[in-house]
């Protein structure tokens, strides 16, 4: 049924339009801000009942937010005007609780926003509020989210509501922060295309620490666009500008990398590389088959570091209030406690000589591929576990951009995502390699 307001008229429900699509219209005053927003409560309000993905939700505050921005003259209107933004509750904001899915936290709102938030303010972005997580972002068992394409399953995490938010139209745009997996794998379980940058490229001030040299800013929305709006605002740009217009593949080299955990893969992850494969030689693009054995020790380094770095971020609620932590987190905690200092700077150190060598190979190739997730998203269970992050956590070590495209459908109908890695510090040629492959998976979901 078609939307209207003044001159704009839309055969398309609002909540459906991309960042993209309905950001011109809210900064030229073609559409309202309040207008747009009621459009996304009602969508939210029918919903959440289903999905939960919202930690904090209040419409009142979310109107008188977007009445504020509707009074702006055109002068003053932000690039991200009016544009719906969910936020990870793990992040600081000074008009709404930060909970963190912890009883600690209960009710407690912060002194100050978040530089990040800070930012989409400045930006006249429209602060939806806080999307649900794990338990401090860090735990393995899952808030009480459903994944948008199907209740049964995950929709992945600890970002967990951030990505079903996206996914099933409540926000355009959404933040999520990853450690392990926490913003590709939840990107790939909901069908949504999710950006973890080069670490420390987006500001952590403000948001909750659980390993403070792996945690990434990431971010979720439904096209390789809207992801690049949200780039723009923090600032991250090449050093080199990539060239503008369609990436063109008969120049491309692509250097296809399954995993050192690829015994964990699924058929459907399996089957979506292959596809992807054939997809961009189809294009023209060359493709190669890159084994890395130097990578096989990163997955226990990564293990190592974030166990150990989580017990320092986790020791005070843990030796305070363990009762008030559930399972997962508190066993994060005492995993740290068996690893020896030893151990720590030997993963660290180790990861850290390898990021310089993996930016020169990676160097060499547009763009690599690798799956996004071990499979589909899996079935909730008792403990409402977000699924495996095996795939993930090398390119977390390793502190490089990755963009997750939404890539083949699995047999249990589900989302199987697609990833592409870069050289630490190239999220604009990323993201331009990533719009054209996107078109090029696109006809084969």
């Amino acid at each position: 049924m078609a939307q209207m307001t003044g001159t704009f008229t839309s055969s398309r429900p609002l909540h459906e339009l991309t960042a993209c699509e309905v950001g011109p219209l809210l900064r030229e005053g073609r559409l309202s801000v309040e207008e747009y927003a009621r459009a996304l409560i009602s969508r939210v309000q029918s919903r959440e009942p289903d999905i939960h993905a919202w930690a904090f939700f209040d419409p009142e505050s979310i109107l008188a937010s977007a009445r504020k921005l509707d009074s702006l003259p055109p002068d003053q209107r932000g690039p991200l005007h009016g544009l719906a933004v969910g936020l990870k509750d793990i992040i600081d904001t000074d008009d709404m609780p930060t909970e963190h899915n912890c009883p600690i936290f209960k009710g407690k709102v912060p002194a100050s926003d978040a530089p990040l938030v800070t930012m989409l303010r400045s930006a006249g972005a429209l602060i939806f509020g806080k999307t649900s997580t794990t338990q401090l972002g860090c735990s393995s068992l899952g808030p009480p989210t459903n994944n948008p394409h199907n209740a049964d399953r995950s929709p992945g995490g600890s970002s967990t509501g951030s990505a079903a938010a996206v996914a099933d139209m409540h926000v355009p745009l959404a933040i999520g922060a990853q450690t392990a997996g926490s913003v590709i794998r939840p990107a790939s379980y909901c069908g949504v295309v999710g950006l973890k940058p080069t670490w420390n490229a987006v500001s952590r001030e403000g948001v909750r620490i659980y390993s403070i040299s792996l945690d990434t800013v990431g971010f979720f929305a439904r096209s390789v666009d809207d992801i690049t709006l949200l780039t723009n605002i923090y600032g991250l740009h090449d050093d080199t500008q990539p060239p503008p217009g369609e990436l063109d593949f008969s120049a491309a080299r692509f250097a296809v990398v399954q995993s050192p955990a690829w015994h964990l893969a699924e058929p459907a992850t399996d089957a979506a590389l292959e596809a992807a494969a054939a997809a961009l030689e189809a294009a023209g693009a060359e493709v190669e088959r890159l084994d890395l054995p130097e990578l096989n020790p990163v997955p226990q380094w990564h293990a190592t570091v974030m166990a150990a770095e989580a017990r320092i971020s986790l020791l005070a609620d843990y030796g305070a209030r363990p009762h008030l932590l559930d399972a997962s987190a508190r066993a994060q905690c005492e995993a740290g406690q068996h690893i020896s200092r030893s151990t720590y700077t030997t993963a660290y150190d180790g990861i850290a000589a390898l990021r310089p060598t993996f930016d020169a190979l990676a160097g060499r190739y547009t763009a690599i591929v690798t799956p996004s997730a071990t499979g589909e998203a899996p079935l909730l269970d008792e403990v409402r576990s977000t699924g495996s992050p095996a795939f993930n956590a090398i390119w977390t070590a390793l502190r490089v951009p990755v963009v997750s495209l939404p890539g083949l459908t699995g047999p249990n109908g589900m989302p199987v995502g697609i990833s592409l890695v870069t050289p630490r510090y190239h999220e604009q040629h990323l993201l331009r390699v990533a719009q054209s492959v996107a078109r090029v998976l696109a006809p084969r979901r």
